[in-house]
């Protein structure tokens, strides 16, 4: 196979439109750095100085001049800066777009929406999530040095322990993969708690079951080619023909890079990172995260004032 725009940058796509509905607000721009920085800045901040030049948004057109002002006008002087809308409309093919479908679609439902846009190679993350700069560093430079086949992705993977709260238990992918470190699948794993030293997860039949916490997992950063666009719509229309007059279902990237190792169509090449990941899913996470930022601050990993 011959490798694809081999010699253009990789873009970096921000999945920013969810609702909001656990958090109680838009917490894509909600501040938790000291000088009113959302995780977004971070992020940002993290991709540029590892060498993006694009980002582009996928939001909701009804919150965009809150979003522009809160966030983009803060750097879109320093990277090229592109907003796409996730509609509930956008992509159906024939499907009739039930009346009482209110939320989004789904992670995999945004990248989709950024087709008409994204030419390059392409990075995904989520707006309300924290990576760490080492792990955009990571995926830049396997793009860069790496020139791969159309259908050969990338993943960053996190280790398990530094993805878990001290507040609860959590849900999470964890990857199987084989001694090249390419992905097998991503097998969710529900109720993962961190107790005593220990770290354990319930199944299906709520069975207790011990993990090392050295498991790679999947915090939905990945590197696509634009190849995976064609896959997106086709399990998409699949997905409405199967799912769509469900009103809570969702169409998740996992589940399509599932579908592609199964049946040979793309491989997933795993790069670890040993950065922490954080997330602020509900408003009593809020807090939590600042005190991580400003530790973050402290440890001189960012300046306090981090757009000067």
């Amino acid at each position: 196979m011959t490798a694809e725009n081999a010699d253009t940058k990789p873009a970096l796509l921000v999945l920013a439109a969810g609702i909001g509905s656990r958090y109680g607000g838009l917490k894509q721009i909600d501040s938790v750095g000291p000088n009113q920085e959302s995780i977004i800045d971070y992020s940002i901040y993290d991709a540029i100085k590892a060498g993006f030049e694009k980002v582009v948004f996928v939001i909701r057109l009804d919150f965009k001049d809150a979003f522009e002002e809160k966030i983009s006008s803060r750097f879109n002087q320093r990277i090229e800066t592109t907003y796409v809308f996730q509609e509930l409309q956008e992509c159906l093919g024939g499907f009739q777009l039930p009346a009482e479908r209110k939320k989004p679609w789904g992670t995999a439902h945004a990248v989709l929406a950024a087709k008409n846009v994204i030419k390059e190679p392409f990075v995904v993350i989520n707006a309300d999530d924290y990576y760490g700069p080492n792990a955009f560093k990571t995926l830049k430079n396997y793009f860069d040095t790496s020139p791969a086949a159309k259908n050969d992705y990338l993943m960053v993977g996190y280790v398990l322990r530094n993805t878990l709260s001290d507040f609860g238990a959590v849900s999470r992918g964890v990857c199987e993969c084989d001694d090249r470190m390419l992905l097998a699948k991503v097998v969710e794993r529900t109720n993962i708690e961190k107790l005593n030293d220990q770290i354990k997860y319930l199944d299906a039949a709520s069975n207790e079951h011990k993990l090392t916490g050295e498991e790679i997992v999947s915090m939905n950063f990945w590197g696509f080619k634009p190849s995976i666009f064609s896959y997106l719509q086709s399990q998409f229309e699949e997905f409405l023909n199967n799912f769509g007059n469900d009103p809570d279902s969702e169409f998740f990237i996992p589940t399509v890079v599932n579908n592609l190792i199964e049946n040979q169509k793309a491989s997933v090449k795993v790069l670890k990172t040993n950065d922490s990941w954080f997330g602020i899913t509900y408003q009593s996470y809020k807090e939590i995260v600042i005190n991580k930022i400003n530790q973050l601050i402290k440890k001189g990993v960012y300046p306090a004032k981090l757009w000067q």
